[in-house]
């Protein structure tokens, strides 16, 4: 599906007129003038349109205005009065930019005026130039949206005509298009029930194996009857909720089904997604048995539809497999729809909901955006601390063991922060290939992520270059080896700290927030604490005697005595580092 590679279903819902676009880029609608707001126009028109004549020639300017109550948006055409379907007539020259713009329909040019923003108005006057080919009779037609989903469509304005032409009789006007396009809704009484999942109907729980009568499970049920199917879906939102068949994991071309509240009432509608763009809602609605609850926070509603519904163009044969995507977000007064603050839940592969039973669950968060969290905990939580923690206190403990010809301590720091070094690397590429570039919707987190990365190679390099242990630049090379290595671990920190509350991952709160600063206190404490030590030891070995030769025997006395203590808080803190690190895996593993 708005989910490159796993799955980032994008409502992006800020339409609140004429076909959803608050900007009037309706070119959609040229042809029927119905907003695709998956609800039924109103029947009794409250705007009226007027001109200042009757009779036009080629060339003519006829003064065109649109007029009543406050309204949000519209949509303002001329046809031929004989043949109404047809398509727009002549073309119009604006009065007021602030509130109108020209659109192209079908080959003419300008043949049509909409809204340029949502802004209340309550009269918009253009002017209309008669083609030199135009019909005999033109009769202006307008749809108007007072909110998202109040509005009336082809409110018949009047007929004007070619001099000497008789009349159309009968009078010709605009049919309304107020057909209905929803069935009877009825209320559900009672929350849903988990007791058929896998066993007769097809569901999808968020968490695993949650209660759909609790207030934070989100559930989704498909039931065959027959030729058709019921749907259930519930979920903690005061919104919406919606969920959505696609043949793949990337956004576009996908079959959607929205409940959104409006005012305290739960509109059940069908719609389309075509790659990250607005879902275009559909003025026929294909759905039967619609039913809705509004209790607790948690909305509710069910509706049934065909297996196959061949008249339906973009809705899906439900006898074929799909992955399944469920999103909540908040919606505004008039059922105007926000984009959702955390990526949509998404099943793991492809399922057919006709089929066997199954009772599964679903990710929020893409595998790769997983596994780039992951191995970034690993590396920075785990092998760059111990690492730092071995090179700063060790090299006295392990300074008369080798491995490989080189001091233990040197060997183990060394594995260490080059472990570091390719775990970073793999993670740092990891979201590119999700997002397919760069992603302008993270933030501060990608620039620190790049600085880190940068850091991150900068400092073997460097110390591949390192100065001999007694050359004049060694104490230069420690001072600026140093200070790379400490900028790189709290910009690292920073940067989690950051990404744990990004859509794409989204670690619980406040748990994620509580852990990271556990950990760096933990990592801290355990560096004061060696350094408290470090210094204990060296002032216990000056206090003895102030002969050199007997302070550095009581200097190596005194290491004897800490080694065994620097062994055990050593220990003690990679097994810290591990429980933090496995319940970071864990948390991201179940969102």
């Amino acid at each position: 599906m708005e989910l490159p590679v796993f799955g980032v279903w994008m409502f992006v819902c800020l339409f609140a007129s004429v076909v959803g676009y608050p900007n009037g880029k309706v070119r959609e609608a040229c042809a029927s003038m119905v907003p695709c707001h998956g609800s039924s126009p109103q029947l009794s028109p409250e705007h009226t349109i007027t001109v200042n004549g009757t009779e036009f020639k080629p060339g003519d300017h006829i003064e065109v205005h649109l007029s009543g109550p406050d309204f949000e948006g519209f949509f303002i055409q001329a046809r031929d009065a004989e043949h109404l379907a047809g398509p727009a007539v002549g073309s119009f020259v604006l009065a007021d930019r602030r509130h109108s713009q020209l659109l192209t329909c079908g080959r003419t040019k300008n043949s049509a005026v909409s809204h340029t923003s949502k802004v209340k108005k309550k009269d918009i006057k253009v002017y209309w130039v008669a083609p030199g080919d135009a019909p005999k009779h033109v009769q202006f037609l307008a749809t108007v949206v007072k909110k998202y989903r109040i509005f009336w469509v082809k409110i018949p304005g009047p007929i004007v005509s070619q001099p000497d032409v008789l009349s159309p009789t009968p009078p010709l006007y605009a049919t309304s298009e107020a057909m209905s396009t929803s069935h009877p809704v009825s209320y559900i009484s009672k929350p849903f029930s988990a007791s058929s999942c896998g066993i007769m109907k097809f569901c999808i729980r968020n968490p695993t194996n949650c209660d759909p009568g609790s207030a934070s499970c989100f559930f989704l049920s498909f039931q065959q009857e027959e030729s058709s199917v019921f749907i259930e879906m519930s979920g903690p939102s005061e919104g919406y909720l919606a969920f959505a068949f696609s043949h793949d994991q990337w956004m576009g071309g996908d079959d959607a089904y929205l409940c959104v509240n409006e005012d305290h009432r739960v509109h059940v509608s069908t719609a389309s997604l075509k790659e990250r763009s607005h879902p275009l809602l559909d003025s026929k609605n294909a759905l039967e048995d619609v039913a809705w609850r509004l209790a607790d926070g948690v909305l509710q509603c069910s509706f049934r539809r065909g297996i196959r519904l061949p008249a339906y163009k973009g809705r899906f044969n439900l006898d074929t497999s799909y992955y399944i995507f469920l999103a909540d977000g908040e919606a505004s007064e008039g059922g105007l729809m926000y984009k959702h603050r955390r990526q949509p839940l998404v099943t793991d592969g492809l399922y057919n909901i006709t089929g066997l039973p199954q009772d599964i669950g679903g990710s929020r968060a893409p595998r790769l955006i997983k596994a780039h969290g992951a191995l970034m905990f690993v590396a920075w939580i785990t092998t760059v601390s111990i690492g730092v923690i071995v090179a700063r206190f060790f090299k006295p403990v392990w300074s008369h063991s080798f491995l490989l010809g080189k001091e233990l301590w040197f060997q183990v720091h060394r594995m260490l922060m080059l472990t570091t070094v390719m775990l970073t690397s793999i993670s740092f590429v990891l979201p590119f290939l999700y997002r397919g570039g760069w992603s302008q919707q993270a933030g501060f987190h990608p620039y620190l992520g790049c600085a880190v990365m940068a850091l991150t190679i900068f400092q073997p390099l460097m110390a591949g270059f390192r100065p001999s242990r007694h050359a004049p630049r060694r104490q230069l090379f420690n001072w600026f080896h140093w200070s790379t290595g400490t900028t790189a671990r709290i910009l690292a920190v920073v940067t989690m700290f950051l990404g744990m509350d990004l859509p794409a991952l989204d670690l619980p709160d406040p748990w994620d927030t509580f852990a990271m600063i556990g950990f760096v206190a933990w990592h801290v404490g355990t560096d004061v604490l060696l350094e408290i030590h470090s210094y204990c030891l060296v002032r216990k070995a000056e206090v003895i005697e102030d002969d050199r030769v007997q302070i550095l025997q009581s200097l190596t006395s005194a290491e004897a005595e800490g080694r065994l203590f620097k062994q055990i808080v050593l220990t003690v803190y990679v097994c810290g580092n591990i429980i933090f690190l496995i319940a970071f895996l864990i948390a991201i593993n179940q969102v």
